[in-house]
């Protein structure tokens, strides 16, 4: 084993335990009691939390920034497809040159896309009021970590050591900052599902027929 796939794995074990401890404080802290009666279905706002209120025209923050949006979905598309990818790098699993060179050229695309966000980020008055030090690491990180995969599948022996390393990176770094929303993501998403389906407000063709 080398050096630099033992501190991916370690980085690893590192990460599972802090998410699993922060798993563990949600499922607590969210498990509190709603005295109100219900007046709708929980299964159906849960689904609807996770599918038809996630549409870019039921969120103002979507529709009225569709470019960066649509950024957001392949670089977070891009995100998934690295870390999916890092296993395979770690089996020793070799590519045919066409798939190789295929999923290099979309984690290009995706890694464009988390520069043009991050840009956006420093360039736009707004933006930059609002960022703090955690928004320009996380998106460095992710970034870094989507180039390297991309070298990595058509020129393993030079980028592979640098991406274990960046990937390890990424990993220590996920629990400290809002990378941790990879969590906390699905919690909120569900409790939003119990909450508002319990009242029957979630899906909203509910509502309308009451």
């Amino acid at each position: 084993m080398t050096w630099y796939t033992l501190f991916f794995l370690i980085s690893l074990l590192i990460c599972l335990a802090n998410l699993t401890y922060h798993l563990i404080f949600l499922l607590k802290s969210g498990n509190t009691p709603d005295y109100a009666p219900p007046s709708g279905s929980i299964p159906s706002g849960i689904q609807y939390s996770f599918t038809g209120a996630m549409s870019p025209v039921k969120k103002e923050s979507a529709f009225l920034h569709l470019p960066t949006y649509t950024a957001g979905i392949i670089y977070h598309l891009g995100t998934f497809l690295s870390v999916f990818l890092i296993f395979f790098m770690l089996a020793d699993v070799i590519f045919p040159p066409a798939l190789s060179w295929g999923l290099a050229s979309f984690l290009l695309v995706s890694a464009l896309c988390g520069i043009g966000i991050l840009v956006k980020r420093m360039i736009k008055k707004g933006l930059r009021e609002l960022s703090n030090p955690d928004d320009y690491i996380s998106n460095i990180l992710v970034t870094a970590f989507q180039i390297l995969m991309g070298l990595a599948l058509v020129v393993s022996n030079i980028f592979t050591p640098w991406l274990f390393l960046a990937a390890g990176l990424l990993l220590l770094y996920i629990p400290l900052g809002k990378l941790k929303h990879l969590l906390y993501f699905f919690a909120a998403r569900w409790q939003l599902g119990i909450f508002y389906g319990r009242r029957g407000v979630w899906p909203p063709f509910k509502n309308q027929k009451t």
